[in-house]
């Protein structure tokens, strides 16, 4: 059974954020890719919600490696995924805050 998922405020933002900065600086092709990959890996995630590393396993945090410069943070909660953030490993890692 596949779960539902859930975008966060953040997850959203961050998302939008990244692929404004694809547009501008790499061309909308560039961006149309990335956005088909993220889009293609949730609905992988959301059949197989365990595929991301642990990465708090107090608060039950996933981690996967979308792209090496994007990293997607997300939590399995009862029937759903809530995604919590898409985070550029460019920046200083203070800035994730899972």
């Amino acid at each position: 059974m596949a779960l539902n998922i859930v975008w966060s405020k953040r997850a959203s933002q961050r998302f939008d954020h990244i692929v404004s900065y694809l547009i501008i600086e790499w061309g909308e092709k560039s961006a149309n890719d990335f956005i088909i990959k993220v889009f293609d890996f949730l609905d992988t995630l959301s059949e197989f919600p365990e595929i991301g590393s642990l990465e708090n396993k107090e608060k039950n945090i996933r981690g996967f490696t979308l792209q090496k410069q994007v990293n997607l943070y997300y939590r399995i909660k009862d029937d759903c995924i809530i995604l919590i953030i898409f985070f550029d490993n460019r920046l200083n890692p203070k800035y994730k805050k899972l």
